[in-house]
């Protein structure tokens, strides 16, 4: 679960509903003061929400961006279906193109957290397979992986799997959170976990436990690809992350001293290497990735990192 630094909106953020072909969803939602230079599009990862971005909004936006962050479907303020079916992988990736479409600005620069860079990973095969042209400008993956998660996220998924039916979601909640932090943000993500649909934490954590590795087709699309994260990662370890980069021959980034969620554990770097690595697309004939990675690979198979969000290079793999 990403804890945000904050839950209200600054000045500047507007919370709205976005309309789609397939529903509304709640986004919060910065532009900045001039004619945007791009539209980026957030999608957060599993027991998370909107607010796990909002710290970005307003650096992306003084960089002229517009950037909206979404409540995917059954996550906190955006309304559930009845049943599974509507939290497949395939469904939660077609509504990510419906949003995408919604924006109506062109290809937009699709950023997933975690569990939301597998659902925006499959909204760029699913264009891909329907052989249209891709509404994605680029992709960047924060701690988000090739495939299902690390063995001890998976007893977790499992461990909810069996206890939400049978406790409900506010017993589990106090079986893990045995004091009451205090504060907006306690009350916040408390808030946020009973909000959740049920369904939709069965079913997508089902998906983390057995996502499959999609990484060559993703490599396949031609789209330029960001995979960003901490220097610490217990979802998937940073060495598969390195990998993973290599094998996509994506632009790589490790933001210093954050852990899985570097968008809310250190939001102005995360927003300097995201904006970092829009102008560079922009600027490279054909919209290559610029990786680091492949660089290193070329020379001798090995894995090397960008250097950090702060500028410092970071650790080799």
């Amino acid at each position: 679960m990403s804890r945000p630094p904050f839950c209200v909106p600054p000045a500047g953020v507007g919370a709205h509903r976005l309309a789609t072909r397939r529903g509304t969803f709640a986004v919060l939602d910065a532009a900045p003061a001039c004619e945007p230079v791009g539209t980026v599009l957030l999608v957060p990862g599993y027991t998370g929400s909107k607010e796990d971005f909002i710290a970005l909004l307003e650096p992306l936006a003084a960089a002229g961006y517009r950037a909206v962050a979404v409540d995917g479907r059954g996550q906190y303020e955006t309304t559930g279906l009845p049943g599974r079916t509507a939290y497949g992988l395939g469904a939660l990736a077609e509504d990510v193109l419906a949003q995408a479409d919604a924006l109506g600005a062109g290809p937009v620069h699709l950023v997933g957290h975690s569990l939301g860079g597998l659902i925006s990973r499959g909204a760029v095969l699913r264009a891909m397979a329907a052989g249209l042209p891709s509404p994605f400008a680029s992709l960047t993956l924060i701690a988000s992986g090739p495939g299902r998660v690390a063995r001890s996220q998976r007893w977790r998924a499992r461990a909810l799997r069996v206890g939400l039916p049978l406790l409900g979601a506010a017993r589990v909640w106090r079986a893990v959170h045995r004091r009451v932090e205090p504060g907006e943000v306690g009350a916040f993500l408390h808030r946020r976990w009973l909000a959740n649909a049920p369904d939709q934490l069965l079913v997508t954590g089902r998906t983390l436990r057995y996502e499959p590795d999609r990484v060559a087709r993703l490599a396949a699309a031609g789209l330029p690809v960001h995979v960003l994260s901490g220097e610490r990662d217990g979802a998937w370890p940073v060495p598969l992350l390195d990998g993973m980069a290599a094998r996509l021959n994506a632009r790589r980034t490790v933001v210093t001293g954050a852990g899985h969620s570097p968008n809310a554990e250190r939001p102005e770097a995360t927003a300097a290497a995201l904006v970092a690595f829009w102008q560079d697309t922009a600027a490279r004939p054909g919209g290559g990735s610029g990786t680091a990675a492949a660089e290193a690979a070329g020379a001798g198979g090995g894995v090397s990192r960008r250097p950090s969000a702060d500028g410092h290079p970071s650790p080799a793999a």
